[in-house]
């Protein structure tokens, strides 16, 4: 096989399963609202099962779902008939996952099911399977072709199924009027937990660290403010402690390059006036958008009358991994 071979046939696994998807908006009708309201209104949770290839999908639906505000649980068909079927409450909601809708398996728990008086979801790929026949409803993911050339190993099928499975968590989502505030409740942890719940009040520089002079400073007295507090930058605010301006280390070296002769000079003359700031409730996530927006390294933090209250540095953020990858 050579390496043209094996990029064409990369190539057509990504077309057949692409279709498959696109071929998935025909099963978005009515049965699909049915299934989206059920769950909705279930008082339990979401029960997910299918064997082999299928029981992954499934469970990658329940991480999808209980990330998104639905509760949702796998359950091993095998491990039902062997007594986890007590994980299992007349309350909720069960959704099986299959290909043929007639794994022996699956097949044996469909009356268990149907005991409990549990509605039934089915996300199936045949439209004459016990599977279907027997489901409260009914959602189609049949696929024209596996990628696999002996249309052994499920690949576009699982695809569909992992599509159709975001479809309903997504719908779900929506009507849940679920929230970016939702989700970080639900990711405390890593980075995502961090861009969408850290405050810039609970990271920024405060205090006597804020570097910060005087309008009438010496350059002088501006190179050892930014020298001693090392974030390449200070805050320059009037008499009455009200920020008016922002000198970098960048505007001294340019400044140098015009001229040597800044003995007269003063803070005010050389620094950038109406300096990007914004306010301590804001996400920090929102403070790396602002730097990498404005092409900045450092961000002020001031207070209703716009005096500096804190000074957060580029570097921060990216060390706290808040820079998406």
């Amino acid at each position: 096989m050579t390496a043209n071979d094996i990029i064409n046939k990369g190539k057509e696994v990504v077309r057949i399963e692409a279709a498959a998807v696109a071929d998935l908006e025909n099963s978005i009708g009515a049965e699909f609202v049915k299934a989206v309201d059920t769950i909705y209104e279930c008082q339990g949770r979401v029960v997910l099962t299918g064997m082999g290839k299928s029981g992954l999908i499934a469970r990658k639906i329940v991480a999808t779902l209980n990330s998104t505000g639905t509760a949702s649980i796998y359950l091993h068909p095998t491990d039902a008939l062997h007594g986890d079927l007590g994980m299992v409450r007349k309350e909720d909601v069960v959704v099986i996952i299959s290909k043929s809708g007639n794994t022996e398996e699956i097949s044996n728990l469909i009356p268990m099911f149907k005991r409990l008086k549990i509605t039934i979801i089915a996300l199936c790929g045949s439209k004459e399977s016990r599977l279907a026949r027997e489901c409260d409803i009914f959602l189609y993911i049949g696929v024209k072709e596996e990628a696999c050339p002996h249309d052994l190993a499920p690949t576009a099928s699982t695809t569909a199924a992992l599509a159709m499975g975001d479809a309903l968590s997504i719908a779900l989502l929506e009507k849940r009027d679920f929230t970016a505030e939702d989700f970080a409740f639900l990711h405390p942890g890593g980075s995502l937990g961090k861009r969408l719940s850290l405050q810039i009040k609970e990271i920024m520089i405060t205090g006597d660290r804020i570097p910060s002079v005087i309008e009438n400073a010496s350059i002088k007295d501006v190179i050892l403010e930014i020298t001693s507090k090392r974030l390449g930058t200070t805050c320059v605010v009037n008499n009455k402690g009200i920020l008016t301006g922002i000198i970098t280390d960048g505007d001294l070296r340019r400044l140098l390059e015009r001229t040597l002769d800044i003995k007269d000079l003063s803070a005010k003359d050389i620094m950038t006036k109406n300096p990007k700031v914004t306010k301590e409730h804001y996400l920090a996530s929102f403070a790396l958008q602002q730097m990498e927006n404005f092409k900045i390294t450092s961000l002020i933090i001031v207070s209703d009358d716009n005096k500096p209250i804190g000074i957060i540095h580029l570097h921060d953020l990216i060390n706290l991994g808040l820079q998406q990858r």
